[in-house]
Formats: structure tokens, C-alpha cells, sequence
């Protein structure tokens, strides 16, 4: 089993990360951080130019999430797949047999996330594992 993180360095997954790590740390399992180069909807012919760069901004950030994890001594796997964040994290939670998928919100409003496809939002209908949706700032 592991915990899968979707992490891409924006406030909501900062905080992801550290409650992430606690649950890796305590369950004693690995921690599979994942970065979903695709946007969700349509992909243009603009974003596919910039698909290498998308890629190494994902690098970039899930080194930041390895040296944190690293200092916590929790295990890591890094995922950067070329799908929209939400599959992304869905196929590494299938793959590595999941406990659970930890994201970050990003304090949008219900109805907005419904409108506009947010990550959390749509794992919380669709995945089989459990879904543990940290909010971008403490109450």
C-alpha cells in the first residue's frame, strides 16, 4: 500500500504535503507524489509546445516534496504523467494500491470546483479510495 500525493507546489498542496507525509510516516508506507502534466479539458496545439516545460516544472516541484519527505525518512516515488490531475492521481493510486490520495484545495467555492472541474472535487466522486482533501489555509 502507499499514500499518493498530488503536488504541484501551489499553496493547497504545500499543506498537502505535510499532512501527507504524517499519514506515510504513520502508516509506515511509501509516499507515490504525483504531477498531472495535462490540464484538465482540451488540449490545444499551444500547451503541446510547452509540454517539456510543463514537465520539468513538475520535476522541480516534486524534488522540493522528495527532500521533504526524505527529511521525515518516508520513502518516495515520483510520477509525472501526461494526464489531467485528477487521472494522474487515480492511475498512481490503482498502480501503487493506494490507502489513500491526499490533495490540496484551494479554497474555491463548491460551486465554482463543479463548474470548473477541480481536482478535489472530482476525486471525491470518483475515486474508490478514501480522499483526504487539505484545506489551502489553516482555519
Amino acid at each position: 500500500m502507499a499514500v499518493v500525493l498530488g503536488y504541484d507546489e501551489s499553496p493547497g498542496s504545500v499543506r498537502a504535503l505535510r499532512v501527507a507525509v504524517e499519514v506515510a510516516a504513520a502508516f509506515r508506507e511509501p509516499l507515490v507524489l504525483v504531477f498531472g502534466a495535462a490540464p484538465p479539458g482540451t488540449l490545444g496545439e499551444e500547451y503541446r509546445s510547452h509540454l517539456e516545460a510543463i514537465r520539468q516544472s513538475g520535476r522541480t516541484a516534486l524534488a522540493h516534496a522528495v527532500a521533504a519527505a526524505d527529511d521525515a525518512g518516508v520513502p518516495t516515488a515520483v510520477e509525472i504523467l501526461d494526464q489531467g490531475p485528477a487521472e494522474a492521481l487515480l492511475d498512481a493510486a490503482d498502480r501503487h494500491d493506494a490507502r489513500v490520495i491526499v490533495v490540496g484545495s484551494y479554497g474555491e467555492s463548491p460551486l465554482r470546483g463543479a463548474l470548473l472541474g477541480s481536482t478535489p472535487h472530482k476525486l471525491l466522486h470518483i475515486s474508490r479510495v478514501p480522499v483526504l482533501c487539505v484545506p489551502a489555509a489553516e482555519a
